[in-house]
């Protein structure tokens, strides 16, 4: 395994057009235990606010905290007694890993923090996107067991991701990703959102609050109450 990667703030935008999927205007305040949404999203070729920026020193602004759920790439069928924790990527999913690494980095949405399942596919798309992209590979990295157990549970993995976004960052990191699985990761994204999110293998929701700490960005946006930006697709 390589050496811990350091830690990196955001870089200057660059921007590029490219296909999302955008959220009405409306917010849908949803109750802790919902696992569906009300709302749909349309489809919308646009181009990406700059990277969240820290509010200046003395400034009374609330700085914007960014969530990117990103679904592993595809996985390969694996050996006949490979476990399915075990499974790597496939030829297609390694591509997928690049492509969606190359829009993160023209978006300017680079993580300062990574908290990634330890299932291999995930892994694996990981270590593509850091080689792909440098500001990736200065992120600090956190691999989460239980991101790969808590997905299959109904309607757990958006208080479990809260968790560990809180315990592992500081107020300082404006940008985390999380990696992981469906049908978890999906759903997650549609209660923070409030939207319905459908995340196929290597689809990322872009999400968004302020908060002056994660704890308060949690607190003050609830369920539903963080804006979909969109969803990056290879």
């Amino acid at each position: 395994m390589r050496a811990p990667p350091r830690l990196l703030s955001p870089p200057p935008s660059a921007t590029a057009p490219h296909l999302l999927l955008y959220a009405s205007s409306a917010v849908c305040r949803l109750p802790p235990s919902a696992a569906a949404v009300a709302r749909s999203v349309s489809v919308s070729t646009t181009v990406v606010d700059a990277p969240a920026a820290a509010a200046e020193p003395g400034s009374s602004a609330t700085p914007r905290r960014r969530l990117i759920l990103l679904r592993h790439g595809d996985s390969a069928v694996g050996e006949r007694f490979t476990r399915d924790h075990d499974r790597p990527l496939s030829k297609a999913g390694r591509a997928d890993a690049i492509s969606v690494s190359d829009k993160f980095h023209q978006m300017g949405w680079i993580p300062e923090l990574i908290l990634c399942s330890d299932a291999t596919r995930t892994k694996e798309t990981l270590q593509i996107m850091q080689e792909h992209v440098q500001g990736l590979s200065q992120a600090l990295v956190h691999f989460i067991p239980s991101f790969y157990s808590i997905a299959a549970m109904d309607g757990q993995t958006a208080e479990h991701l809260q968790k560990a976004i809180c315990e592992y960052s500081t107020d300082e990191i404006l940008t985390v990703m999380c990696m992981g699985h469906n049908k978890g990761w999906e759903e997650a994204a549609s209660m923070f959102s409030g939207d319905s999110v459908v995340l196929k293998t290597c689809n990322a929701a872009l999400l968004e609050a302020a908060g002056k700490s994660w704890v308060e960005a949690f607190s003050q946006a609830g369920l539903g109450g963080w804006k979909l930006h969109g969803i990056v697709k290879p």
